[in-house]
């Protein structure tokens, strides 16, 4: 197993003076969280973790850890990122090797639901999430139109049905070259995560679908500021919970 931490995303929607796997929680960096919690289950042949060319924070922020890589191939797109640090571990990693892909902003990530993960995708030929079936009643917004005032709160279009949806969280786990294909298609770039892109080899006839493994509403993905309040208070909770 390999595993691959993007961390060249700069997080527009965070705010703050530092990208948000840098930001403070519970006075460590987030994405020091995030490799702690890897590094607590899992026993890859190598961590990579992949930040921007130009990135002036992990150095200064992140102690050295002997069992991480740092690779600065961080591209405009996730997929790219992906994409590039596959290409730097192709020597090393075999067709059927596992590729683990984790957000840098998911710190919560419970050990029990990596532990799931992996022993439910044992054996399988491509791979496959962590993700919860959506719970929340899901609302379609109107589009925005020309006559309505700026500013003006969205009106409903419609009513989604949750029958059957589940929202994706990582860490995604696919076979190398099953993801080097994937990422390799023209759409990939547009893909938001690995399972897209797998998704849409799957169409073509490559692949099958990746699988679904139940992840936890305590892995949450730091999108906010406000977030960092409850991403500490899931870390507070006992080892059993995550």
């Amino acid at each position: 197993m390999f595993v691959v931490v993007p961390a060249a995303g700069g997080g527009s929607r965070f705010g703050g003076a530092l990208p948000k796997q840098y930001a403070d929680l519970a006075g460590r960096p987030v994405l020091a969280h995030t490799l702690d919690r890897l590094r607590s289950v899992l026993q890859p042949v190598a961590t990579v973790v992949v930040l921007a060319p130009d990135d002036a924070h992990y150095a200064r922020l992140i102690e050295a850890r002997p069992d991480v890589e740092v690779q600065r191939c961080g591209g405009p797109t996730r997929a790219t990122t992906v994409a590039n640090a596959l290409a730097q571990l192709a020597p090393r990693c075999r067709a059927d090797d596992w590729i683990l892909v984790h957000d840098a902003a998911r710190p919560c990530v419970p050990r029990a639901a990596l532990r799931r993960l992996i022993a439910e995708l044992d054996g399988d030929a491509v791979g496959g999430l962590l993700a919860v079936p959506v719970a929340d009643t899901l609302k379609r917004a109107q589009p925005a139109g020309p006559e309505g005032p700026e500013g003006a709160p969205p009106r409903v279009r419609s009513t989604e049905d949750r029958q059957g949806l589940w929202q994706a969280q990582t860490p995604q786990m696919f076979r190398c070259a099953v993801l080097r294909a994937a990422l390799a298609l023209p759409m990939a770039a547009a893909a938001t995560d690995e399972a897209a892109a797998v998704e849409a080899l799957a169409a073509t006839g490559a692949c099958a679908m990746p699988r679904l493994v139940v992840g936890s509403a305590h892995n949450i993905k730091l999108t906010y500021a406000a977030d960092l309040a409850l991403a500490a208070a899931v870390l507070s909770l006992p080892d059993e919970d995550t």
